[in-house]
């Protein structure tokens, strides 16, 4: 078939249009379609069923991200075909208030920040059932503050204090209904040493986005398990015809 004649009968064909998974966070979420990234990961893992999109903003906090998400997920674009949105913030707005105020955000405001996303979401028809609050992961002092020294910094962060955000984060999903993730709990589960989860103390290391992204799929496998593949599998193509096995209804592939 000349091209002529495919975009001629593609105009009369449903053109597939792909379930999304929204990835809303800081950098941890910016940076996880690095090598090994969590993204990366539930994109592979996704792959002909879903769009994963990259919404993430380096150095966020709840303050900027609220204001932000509008620009970001609307409800022509992104609401009727969303599986689930996840909003990872935290570890920014944990930041503390005399070493690094620009980023601070104070607890119940943060608290706020959250279930005004939530809303907003609800707004735009992503329902509470498919929004997953992540915690911020915990804090390894010492490696973060070779990487604050190394800026001419000071220590900036606690761990102690990362904690209560993500208490508050919990306290969010359970009175919102939405899902949770606790990184900070699951981390430090049974005491264990979690350091070999981040990268530089903050960011996730390999293990540390491998980590997320199992806990990531045990939600949102059951949820997108009967989602249709996107064209059939290549054995099942008839070479002889292929146009009757390609140019079908997309969504009875």
């Amino acid at each position: 078939m000349a091209l002529s004649e495919a975009q001629a009968c593609g105009r009369r064909l449903l053109l597939w249009s792909p379930p999304r998974v929204i990835l809303f966070g800081d950098s941890i979420t910016e940076f996880y379609f690095q090598e090994n990234g969590w993204g990366a990961s539930l994109a592979h893992r996704l792959a002909r069923k879903c769009d994963v999109l990259n919404r993430g903003l380096s150095g966020y906090n709840t303050r900027w991200a609220k204001i932000a998400l509008p620009r970001l997920i609307s409800k022509d674009s992104d609401a009727k075909n969303t599986v689930a949105v996840t909003v990872f913030f935290g570890a920014n707005d944990g930041a503390l208030k005399d070493v690094n105020p620009k980023q601070h955000v104070p607890l119940d405001e943060y608290t706020d920040n959250l279930k005004s996303m939530i809303q907003y979401l609800k707004s735009v028809d992503i329902t509470e059932d498919k929004v997953i609050l992540v915690t911020p992961p915990p804090l390894h002092e010492a490696a973060w503050e070779k990487e604050c020294i190394a800026k001419g910094e000071k220590l900036n962060r606690l761990n102690s204090t990362t904690g209560e955000y993500a208490k508050a984060c919990v306290k969010v999903a359970s009175d919102c209904g939405t899902s949770i993730i606790d990184l900070w709990t699951l981390m430090q589960k049974n005491n264990q040493d979690f350091g070999c989860y981040l990268s530089d103390g903050l960011h996730l290391s390999a293990e540390g986005n491998n980590f997320l992204a199992n806990q990531l799929w045990s939600l949102l496998e059951q949820r997108t398990s009967a989602l249709p593949v996107m064209l059939p599998y290549w054995r099942d193509v008839d070479h002889l015809n292929p146009e009757a096995s390609l140019q079908g209804n997309l969504h009875d592939l």
